[in-house]
């Protein structure tokens, strides 16, 4: 049971991994004017992405200084993605073997 749970969080950390990257290349194409907004399409998915990416990024955007037009955001919570992916989860990982959990 704790194995999979491991299993679990490391796909939804890996799944919300490639939503920032979507979002990050989106907002460029949007930024550059590659694409647009005002098609449906693309203004829902921006909306969606958003939606999801907004409350990760709030806490980190409070304490950032601003670089005016360029947002280090995304880059700070990918940084902390692998750290959870990497060290934390493999230290979880042997500390449930360790102590019989799986």
């Amino acid at each position: 049971m704790y194995l999979m749970l491991l299993q679990i969080l490391s796909i939804l950390l890996n799944i919300l991994w490639w939503i920032i990257i979507v979002q990050a290349v989106m907002s460029w194409l949007i930024a550059f004017n590659v694409i647009n907004t005002h098609n449906d399409f693309v203004g829902q998915l921006w909306y969606v992405l958003e939606r999801i990416t907004e409350p990760l990024y709030r806490p980190f955007r409070r304490i950032m200084p601003d670089f005016g037009g360029l947002d280090l955001t995304p880059m700070v919570v990918l940084i902390l993605i692998i750290i959870l992916q990497g060290p934390v989860i493999s230290y979880l990982y042997t500390l449930g073997m360790n102590s019989g959990a799986i």
